[in-house]
């Protein structure tokens, strides 16, 4: 069934994403466009939609990249809507999923379109060979910078242009330096939107969004700010708020169960209880933490399987969940017959993700937590990683913390389609 979107007319900021490149524009000779800010500002769907008709309008017969940070992601946050506006406005297209290519056409008018991810270093070697008109870039910050100058660089028809799409990340990152900050001297338009740019948005909605996030990610996310990522991570978290007594919660827990675990050899080990509740929070319940550097003793896999047995008890769980780069262990929990789950391990998109399950009481602690509890009050952000433009947790006070992400991360998928299924079952 086709989605149904309810949109509200352009601001006058979206307009200006539609009207830069026409003829009557005074900036339709700029290189490109970066447009950056908060969610929700309604960036997305202006920019792809606007690039299609800046290719159709000006090309016949060629070809353009289209690129997000996953060719999943793309799908999800781009071609989803981008579909219903094309036909919309009078475009016909055809999608060769296994191609990875869209193929728009009006009248005699008929472009092809590329789709590319940009995940890591290796990914520059898919767009090596392809000439392009013009390139498009859904969430250019999280892209590495050898995928994007590749791609720019394969745009060697006379008028091609570059279209830049992201929310801020550090103000040391390549991005900010290399295209924002050098803006002028690029040759590219530059416009920042907030919320209030997206005229589809109504105030209950803003507000819910403004609720969900504090600290960095309340700066970039919602004030649309290229800030340093500083001091404690989870500097919402409140003891009065999060850590509840056992005894107050009992009759709440509905038997939902899941079991998360960071994995060390001589750093420690973390098992963590999640039980669902009545009242949609998700409590953790209990936890195991051993550490073989501090006991000066380190365990065996084996021996961690029978602890973890032991602290599962006669409880029935849905899935332990594991970080798949722990992998002999999961094979020797995978051996018990006990349900195992790799873990999502975006670091990140699951620190932002705790966050907003912190801000909105999603999960919650027993006074059992008392390692969670401490790291709570010491896990903090890399001031060193700061100041090459990365956002990296220091490796100490982590492993609670790492457990709770895995947890969060792979089950309750904040703002996105539920992915804690049976398909991430290890057999």
């Amino acid at each position: 069934m086709m989605k149904i979107f309810n949109f509200q007319p352009f601001s006058k900021k979206q307009r200006q994403i539609f009207n830069w490149w026409t003829e009557s524009s005074p900036v339709r000779n700029k290189n490109g466009i970066i447009a950056d800010g908060a969610i929700r500002s309604g960036k997305t769907l202006c920019m792809s939609l606007s690039f299609v008709m800046w290719a159709m309008n000006t090309f016949n017969g060629q070809n353009f990249g289209m690129c997000g940070k996953t060719i999943g992601s793309f799908h999800r946050n781009v071609l989803s809507v981008l579909f219903v506006t094309l036909l919309s406005r009078g475009y016909l297209y055809e999608y060769r999923r296994g191609d990875k290519l869209l193929i728009v056409r009006r009248g005699n008018v008929q472009n092809y379109f590329y789709i590319f991810g940009g995940k890591d270093e290796s990914s520059q070697d898919l767009v090596q060979g392809i000439t392009l008109a013009g390139v498009f870039f859904d969430e250019v910050a999280l892209m590495p910078q050898s995928f994007v100058n590749q791609a720019t660089a394969r745009c060697s028809v006379d008028g091609s242009k570059f279209w830049f799409n992201c929310n801020p990340e550090s103000p040391a990152h390549w991005f900010k330096t290399q295209w924002i900050d050098r803006a002028k001297e690029q040759g590219v338009l530059y416009l920042h939107f907030t919320m209030e740019d997206n005229l589809s948005l109504s105030e209950a909605i803003k507000a819910r969004y403004r609720s969900q996030y504090t600290g960095v990610f309340y700066d970039r996310f919602i004030r649309g700010l290229w800030v340093i990522a500083e001091g404690i991570i989870y500097d919402m978290f409140d003891r009065n708020k999060h850590v509840v007594k056992r005894k107050d919660i009992e009759s709440l827990l509905t038997g939902a169960i899941y079991i998360s675990c960071d994995y060390g050899t001589q750093n420690a080990t973390v098992f963590k209880e999640w039980a669902k509740g009545k009242d949609g929070t998700w409590y953790c319940i209990d936890e195991y933490y051993y550490s073989g550097r501090e006991k000066g003793k380190q365990k065996t896999d084996n021996e961690y399987v029978e602890d973890l047995k032991t602290f599962i008890g006669d409880d029935k769980i849905r899935a332990v969940i594991v970080d798949p780069s722990a992998a002999s262990f999961i094979a020797a929990i995978g051996k018990t017959g006990i349900p195992v789950m790799k873990a999502r391990n975006a670091v990140l998109d699951g620190i932002r993700e705790v966050g907003v399950c912190l801000n909105t009481g999603k999960i919650k602690y027993t006074e059992e937590n008392v390692h969670t509890i401490e790291e709570y009050g010491a896990y903090a952000w890399d001031p060193r990683a700061a100041e090459r433009g990365e956002d990296v947790p220091l490796k100490t006070s982590d492993h609670c913390m790492d457990a709770d992400r895995y947890f969060v991360h792979t089950i309750l998928a904040v703002g996105r389609a539920k992915v804690g299924d049976k398909k991430r079952i290890v057999r």
